[in-house]
């Protein structure tokens, strides 16, 4: 697909450098939908197990209690994203997230009522700080939120990588030490999916750079 990308626009250059970028635009945002597309096919996490019940152990229940608010805050980082983004590329990227992680937050809710173990609340992750891989102090939060326009998408795109790089290590831990194979089923559909939208995160920041 990129060398059909780079043959058109060396072709749309000789024309018109206005068209050349519009035409690069339309095929970027159509590549990110294919990825999303390749992403859900190959075990993206958009349905999560929906069980919990059976054989697990602390491990399952650490994932499951951490990934919980570490996800809420990515929903969180999303909504400001639908609402002060510069980018649709941005904006299709959080759209993802906030669809996809919902419906693990409430699949790991489930899990947990049925250990017997704690729910953790699902407010404003932004105090959390630090606690957890990956999650946004909230002096980060606070200066995402006052952000706008293309230096926002940046920051963001900067951000969630970030985020996602802990998510992962999580699940990481989970797929060793966990035995509940929803659990582990998660773990690693939130592994395949948020490398992809990592290197996805990694190819725009590389084309929104100043």
């Amino acid at each position: 697909m990129q060398r059909t990308m780079d043959t058109v626009l060396t072709r749309q250059n000789r024309h018109s450098p206005a068209a050349a970028r519009r035409l690069a635009h339309r095929m970027a945002v159509a590549m990110i939908v294919a990825l999303f597309g390749l992403v859900a096919a190959c075990g993206g996490s958009d349905e999560a197990p929906s069980g919990g019940s059976g054989v697990h152990n602390g491990a399952d229940v650490t994932f499951a209690t951490g990934m919980i608010p570490h996800h809420a805050q990515a929903i969180e980082m999303a909504d400001l994203a639908l609402d002060q983004a510069h980018s649709t590329q941005v904006v299709t990227l959080a759209e993802r997230i906030k669809t996809a992680q919902g419906p693990e937050i409430d699949a790991m809710t489930r899990w947990l009522t049925s250990w017997d173990a704690p729910v953790p609340h699902t407010g404003s992750m932004a105090g959390m700080g630090h606690a957890m891989t990956g999650m946004m102090s909230q002096a980060e939060m606070d200066k995402l939120s006052q952000s706008s326009g293309p230096a926002f998408d940046r920051l963001w795109l900067t951000m969630m990588v970030r985020h996602h790089e802990g998510a992962i290590e999580m699940a990481k831990t989970e797929v060793s030490d966990g035995r509940s194979t929803d659990a582990q089923s998660l773990a690693h559909g939130i592994i395949t999916a948020q490398r992809a939208e990592i290197a996805a995160m990694r190819r725009l920041l590389h084309d929104l750079a100043p």
